[in-house]
């Protein structure tokens, strides 16, 4: 185990602790680095605090928020069928869990003839503290070892406790949030750890009509906006900013030749902002935007590169009924 790793909890219940990066952590270093950029960005790994992870729960019960259901949907179906092809697999590891609700389909299907290890890997203790506290109540023979780290920093640790055949999950259509050519990368890392007997199971919400999508991030209650202009409130309490929210607004396009949804706030005056932690202004005009984050929509036939690009073979795609979403597993190019 590397040094900094720690274990503690019950035999049936193993806690894994590995620091992020102090870089990961510098929301005022990402602050003063995006505004201070042409075009202005902030980075989107700082939507969740308290209030943002709170109003995407929301966000993930809209009715324009198609996502959040279809990927629900697709595992009902799927999970018999990968328990039965996958009868080699004793460990799910799951990267970004969160409250791991619908992960417990794929756990109760391959729990039922099998000892299972669960591994869930959040940066989000206390994310993961609530979704083990229920995993336990309702799952009291599986085996979980949260891991609170980063994706490959967790992926790392867990490998070295050898789990045996693995199904990795990678839900939520969080790939979404990497620019295409990272993804493959990153993907492409992930393959690097894989034995052939492992599998990457990965949700990727399929490019549709414009008006599907930019609902999908503009809905018609609001609650995306808000959860987007929190931004700017965690930077006032945090950071000493005088943004006045109202004076911005939620802005989303779909950039068709690239697949992705892009999130701005939109300076609604010519404007001034101090931020006093960081003592610096920064000067808005009318109508200038702040890029908050993408979500990168993707083809059958990208997905098929995707894989290619990563040293991946698709095995498996599963599809919800209006073929919205897909669900892609992945095995290495040496697998049986």
């Amino acid at each position: 185990m590397r040094s900094g790793a720690a274990l503690k909890g019950s035999s049936e219940t193993r806690w894994i602790e590995l620091p992020p990066d102090a870089d990961q952590l510098d929301f005022g270093a990402a602050v003063r680095a995006g505004l201070g950029g042409t075009p202005k960005t902030l980075p989107s790994q700082f939507f969740y605090d308290a209030t943002g992870s709170r109003l995407f729960e929301e966000i993930c019960d809209l009715p324009e928020y198609y996502l959040t259901r279809a990927e629900a949907e697709i595992l009902e179906q799927a999970a018999p069928d990968l328990a039965a092809n996958l009868p080699d697999v004793r460990a799910v590891v799951e990267l970004g869990s969160g409250s791991a609700v619908k992960t417990e389909t794929l756990l109760r299907a391959f729990e039922r003839d099998r000892p299972l290890c669960y591994a869930p890997i959040d940066v989000s203790r206390a994310a993961l503290e609530e979704s083990v506290e229920r995993l336990e109540a309702r799952h009291p023979d599986l085996e979980i070892r949260p891991a609170v780290a980063e994706y490959e920093a967790g992926l790392d640790e867990l490998r070295e406790e050898d789990l045996g055949a693995t199904l990795t999950l990678w839900l939520g259509s969080s790939i979404g949030n990497l620019r295409k050519k990272h993804a493959a990368a990153f993907v492409g890392r992930l393959a690097g750890g894989m034995k052939p007997e492992d599998r990457l199971l990965v949700g990727i919400d399929l490019r549709k009509d414009r008006a599907t999508l930019e609902a999908a991030y503009d809905d018609e209650a609001g609650v995306t906006a808000r959860f987007d202009l929190n931004l700017l409130t965690r930077i006032n309490r945090e950071l000493g900013g005088h943004f006045e929210p109202g004076a911005f607004r939620h802005v989303v396009h779909y950039d068709e030749p690239t697949g992705s949804v892009q999130s701005f706030l939109e300076s609604q005056v010519d404007q001034h902002v101090r931020i006093d932690a960081l003592e610096i202004e920064i000067a808005f005009a009318a109508g200038e935007r702040i890029h908050t984050e993408d979500s990168h929509k993707y083809s059958r036939e990208e997905i098929d590169a995707l894989a290619a690009q990563a040293g991946l073979r698709l095995e498996r795609r599963y599809l919800d009924r209006d073929r919205r979403f897909t669900l892609n597993l992945f095995a290495t190019r040496e697998a049986a």
